[in-house]
């Protein structure tokens, strides 16, 4: 697991992460700091390294790259950790779209493709 808030290559991390995944990789996202966390069998243990970091819990959002898709495809707004009826998201997906844009903005600035 790492917290990224500079930009590293996509190439870079799929090359030395610690995960098994064959196609893709975890990440949690905050949406306030625009940083992210990234490589863990779960969001939860992301979401966790996050919090310990001084994230706050309604600003964390888990997602999945998937770097062999192209375009918009290799990013997947979907986690356990999303469901939050406290903030009108009652299921895995990121159903507000500014959040979802925010996430993809922040990915992208971060993760060199």
């Amino acid at each position: 697991m790492q917290i990224i808030s500079e930009p590293k290559t996509l190439t870079s991390l799929w090359k030395n992460k610690k995960t098994d995944f064959s196609e893709m990789m975890k990440i949690v996202v905050d949406v306030d700091k625009e940083i992210l966390a990234i490589d863990a069998e779960m969001h939860s243990d992301l979401e966790s390294f996050l919090l310990i970091n001084n994230s706050e819990q309604q600003n964390l959002w888990g997602a999945n790259i998937y770097p062999f898709k192209h375009d918009d495809d290799y990013l997947e707004y979907t986690s356990f950790i999303n469901i939050r009826p406290s903030q009108d998201n009652r299921s895995m997906e990121v159903i507000n779209s500014a959040i979802r844009e925010r996430i993809k903005k922040i990915v992208h600035n971060l993760i060199i493709r």
